[in-house]
This record gives structure tokens, C-alpha cells and sequence, in this order.
């Protein structure tokens, strides 16, 4: 049965009226309304590349694996809907990037929520976790991420400027963390420590803090990296005496662009604990996952840039 207000587009074939497809532009549930827009499967995969940083034409037409035609209508449709902007970079012949508006930004949490979904539900047991196994899809699609570039970002800082999550050392070292709880300002939710994983945020940051003189001697710039909002990492920082920047995703602009693994409690989005190593080209080099012992997961951080320097001596002595 098709609920009120929504229409049917029927089809002739061979004398008999085929229902083709079901119009739900009319229909007051926003659900029905979103889904008008965003509900194929191709024009997510589409936002999805768009927010890894991926804009022209023949780049997501390679990303993607989808048909000149279908990519063309899929394009169309967001920039009509205002989900994208298409914007020209060549006149002759005329070639157009696309990006992100604010109403598409607004679907990165979507996006988010799928891949949790599918994480959890189709490729796992339905068990909340911050980790995950080393044989697991996900592990491996973390993985797979050494050899690919972080797109220019713009994260707040807890001194409430934006900062760029690649700095122009020879290497950028990026600790991604669940989340850190500060007495008066934030607090963990109900079974945090039953969560595989999630506790260990506070004990890390300080092993950075405590060796970050290693770090820099090896060229490297040092950023953590959590879902919270900026002032709880500013009060975190004050607390444990972080003197590096901790910049905030809570847009989720870094879990999108890298399609890092995330789980949901306590009505947030919480990054899994993933180390990566970029170097100042933007490239990933290197990546620890999952991570099962926090204090010794900055150890190996440390050997991997000794690895790194050792490949490329002349970026590293930069």
C-alpha cells in the first residue's frame, strides 16, 4: 500500500500500466523526503568520494567503477538539490570539481552512521567495541589506507583555531582516540569500561606528551585527534598538560575523508584508536591497527619513523 500524499509514476508496457517507480516528494515524512534525494545507492557513494577529496568528473568516474550516464544524472540531481557545488576549473574545454554544501556536510554524519552500521551489524557479532580483530575487513580497509593522501582539512583546536591535521614537518604522527573524560566538564557514558578498547585515551596522550622531544627529533609533528567538542579537549589539555595541538572531528570531516573507523555511545560518534604517519606530501605512510596496548602503540610509532627516515633520509632531515 503507498502511504497518503505519495505519488506513482506508472509506465506503459505492452498494453499494461507497470508501476516504475514511487515519487516521495510530496510526502510529509522527512525520511521519505530525504530519500527522494539521497535514497540510490550511487549518489552516497558519490558524496562519500566527494567528502575523501575526490572532485572532478573523471576521477570519480575511476573511484567508482559507475557509467559515464549514471554519474552524469547522479551529479545533476545533488547539485540540484543543493547538495553540491559545480564549480568550473577549465574553459576550454569545460571541465567542473564538485563539492560539498552545508546541506551536503550534513550527510557526513549519514555516512558515518552507515559505515558503523555495516561495521557492527553486517561485517560484525552486533557488539560495541573501539577495536576491532587484526583479520578483520575493517582492519584491512584501515589499512589499506597507507599510499593514499589526506586531503586539506580545517580542524578546531582546542585554542579554538583551525588547524590543517598534515603539518609541513617531514611527518605528521595523528593519534586518533575515543575520547577523554574531565571532572566538571565531560564524563564518560554508562559501561564506558566494558567497551573493548575505549579506555586507555588519558594514559596515551601522556605517553605523546612524556616522549614528544623523541618525536620532534625525528622530524615529526605530533596531533591528537577525538570526536569531542574543542572545549573538552581545551580542559583536558590544561589538565594533563598536552602541549600539543588536540583538534577536534566532531564534523567528522577526518572519519569521512578516510573513512577511519568510528562507534557510536553516548549519542557521539567516537573515533576507534587509529595511529597514522603522513608524511609532508599529504601521503599516508604508515598505520597502527588496531591498536591493543596503548603506551606500547607510541613505542611503535617511534620505530615506524625510524623505518621512514631510514627510506628517505633527505625528507627526513627536510
Amino acid at each position: 500500500m503507498v502511504p497518503d500524499g505519495v505519488n506513482q509514476i506508472h509506465l506503459m508496457h505492452r498494453g499494461r500500466w507497470l508501476v516504475r517507480r514511487t515519487d516521495l516528494s510530496d510526502a510529509e515524512c522527512a525520511i521519505a523526503q530525504a530519500l527522494e534525494v539521497v535514497g540510490d545507492w550511487w549518489t552516497l557513494l558519490v558524496v562519500r568520494d566527494i567528502a575523501r577529496g575526490v572532485h572532478r568528473f573523471d576521477a570519480l568516474q575511476r573511484e567508482l567503477g559507475v557509467s559515464t550516464k549514471v554519474l552524469t544524472e547522479r551529479l545533476k540531481l545533488l547539485v540540484s538539490h543543493g547538495v553540491l557545488t559545480k564549480d568550473p576549473y577549465s574553459e576550454h574545454p569545460p571541465r567542473y570539481e564538485y563539492r560539498l554544501t552545508a546541506a551536503g556536510r550534513g550527510l557526513l554524519p549519514v555516512l558515518v552512521a552507515l559505515q558503523d552500521w555495516g561495521s557492527t551489524w553486517v561485517l560484525g557479532d552486533g557488539t560495541t567495541s573501539a577495536t576491532t580483530r587484526p583479520s578483520s575487513p575493517e582492519a584491512r580497509r584501515v589499512h589499506r589506507l597507507v599510499g593514499t593522501p589526506i586531503p586539506r582539512l580545517a580542524l578546531p583546536a582546542a585554542d579554538g583555531t583551525r588547524v590543517d591535521p598534515v603539518s609541513d614537518t617531514p611527518f605528521t604522527v595523528l593519534y586518533c582516540y575515543p575520547g577523554t573524560a574531565i571532572s566538571g566538564v565531560s564524563t564518560n557514558p554508562p559501561g564506558w569500561d566494558q567497551i573493548p578498547g575505549a579506555t586507555g585515551c588519558t594514559l596515551e596522550s601522556c605517553t605523546y606528551r612524556d616522549q614528544l622531544d623523541e618525536f620532534t627529533a625525528r622530524g615529526a609533528t605530533v596531533f591528537g585527534v577525538s570526536t569531542q567538542r574543542g572545549d573538552e579537549q581545551a580542559a583536558f589539555a590544561r589538565a594533563e598538560n598536552i602541549p600539543f595541538p588536540l583538534l577536534s572531528d566532531a564534523e567528522l570531516a577526518l572519519v569521512t575523508a578516510l573513512r577511519l573507523p568510528t562507534f557510536r555511545v553516548g549519542s557521539i560518534d567516537r573515533l576507534k584508536r587509529v595511529t597514522l604517519i603522513v608524511d609532508r606530501d599529504r601521503i599516508v605512510r604508515a598505520c597502527l591497527y588496531p591498536i591493543q596496548d596503548v603506551t606500547g602503540s607510541v613505542e611503535d610509532a617511534l620505530a615506524l619513523l625510524d623505518s621512514l627516515t631510514q627510506q628517505v633520509p633527505q625528507t627526513a632531515s627536510g
